[in-house]
């Protein structure tokens, strides 16, 4: 059994399926992209949360533009060093449901 055979695919992808169920397969190969996204990123030198401006009029390509999540998360005191957009996102929704529901028992 060869892996260019389509039989050994068609069997590897019912055992995933039958391992993980259907709906963890989606989840698994998003996280695999997203650690192929962080591994690229890392390999060019672009730190996380952070981006290369798209804008050619700009006289240094390789400028950097903070990113607008990152900064507000860091405005609301989150440490954002090594985490993935994602897991900033949650914790900066999180604190600010924190802070709706602390605002409301005080009225």
């Amino acid at each position: 059994m060869a892996f260019d055979d389509p039989v050994v695919w068609i069997l590897i992808t019912t055992a995933l399926v039958f391992l993980f169920g259907g709906n963890k397969i989606p989840q698994l190969a998003r996280a695999m992209g997203e650690a192929r996204r962080e591994f690229d990123r890392a390999s060019r030198g672009t730190p996380p949360g952070e981006f290369l401006k798209g804008s050619s009029a700009s006289s240094n390509p390789r400028e950097v533009q903070q990113d607008p999540l990152v900064e507000a998360a860091e405005k609301e005191g989150i440490d954002t060093h090594a985490k993935s957009r994602e897991q900033i996102a949650s914790e900066l929704s999180s604190k600010l449901q924190q802070f709706a529901s602390d605002r409301t028992k005080s009225f």
